[in-house]
């Protein structure tokens, strides 16, 4: 079970001399409810001695932050281990990881007690050292790919800030029917629910909202071609809807597509992500499966 967890950090030598505050709320990303909590408990040490927030930190100072359960609406995330077989580490430290999860595989459970998704899986492998599967973001069930997971709760606020403003970059692949595309694209249409299908989502479809997908052709087969994905908004089934409105659906696709392949050809091929509690931002990449190719 959680009790606390700690973290210690050493400013590196280019860091900007700025207010304790300002290093929690902006570098790091911690909202203001989790600041107010480490002030009040004076559970922030600055070179081993507690440090009021609105004073100054520089380059070289250790910084040391303990969290406690109560800090946390869910300070523990509730997930049955399941087996661990499938887990494909492509990155991992002490806050989080990086898998690369498998189709078929949703990316968390449903109900309580749900086996059988990533993180069932994922939790599996951390319990052995006591550690937990936190959600940061979904893939759909038939995509394959990099997905983060968090390793403790203090993680999750920033992951989700650098997501919200778009400091994370993921980039997917997907092989589409046809050819003929232009070497890059942007494709800017609203996206809403399909009155006709709940699994589906439609084009100007009600509830729409605006939805922005940009994309790049790597590769030209004679009736297929594989491209490179980016999402400036995240609306459900984004890419998918998107390629299939342009007439290149996704080769596999069930709802879209209308094929007889067997595997959804969409893989979240590459991950570009500022680390929590860290001054560095690295790329992670995700190995396509063996069946990835039409």
């Amino acid at each position: 079970m959680f009790t606390e967890w700690s973290l210690t950090k050493t400013l590196p030598a280019d860091f900007v001399t700025k207010p304790l505050r300002q290093l929690l709320a902006t570098n790091w990303q911690l909202p203001k409810h989790l600041i107010y909590s480490l002030k009040r408990g004076q559970r922030i040490l600055v070179n081993d001695q507690y440090l009021p927030v609105n004073f100054t930190v520089k380059a070289g100072d250790t910084v040391a932050l303990t969290f406690a359960r109560a800090d946390f609406r869910l300070p523990e995330s509730r997930i049955t281990p399941d087996s661990a077989a499938t887990v494909r580490i492509c990155y991992e430290d002490d806050n989080l990881l990086v898998v690369n999860k498998t189709a078929g595989s949703k990316t968390h459970p449903n109900q309580p007690g749900e086996l059988g998704s990533t993180l069932n899986h994922v939790a599996a492998y951390l319990a052995p050292r006591h550690q937990q599967a936190f959600m940061v973001h979904r893939l759909d069930q038939a995509t394959s790919g990099a997905l983060i997971v968090g390793k403790n709760p203090a993680v999750i606020p920033p992951l989700v800030a650098a997501i919200k403003k778009k400091e994370v970059n993921r980039t997917y692949r997907a092989w589409v029917h046809g050819t003929g595309l232009a070497e890059h694209g942007r494709i800017s249409l609203p996206i809403g629910r399909d009155p006709e299908d709940k699994r589906k989502r439609l084009v100007n479809g009600p509830q729409a909202q605006a939805a922005v997908t940009h994309y790049r052709v790597l590769k030209e087969t004679a009736n297929t071609t594989l491209v490179a994905v980016q999402l400036k908004t995240g609306r459900t089934h984004q890419i998918r809807v998107h390629l299939a409105a342009i007439d290149h659906p996704i080769i596999g696709d069930p709802l879209y597509a209308h094929d007889d392949a067997h595997h959804l050809l969409l893989h979240s091929y590459q991950v570009v992500l500022p680390l929590p509690f860290d001054f560095k931002t690295i790329t992670v990449t995700a190995p396509t499966p063996d069946y990835f190719t039409p």
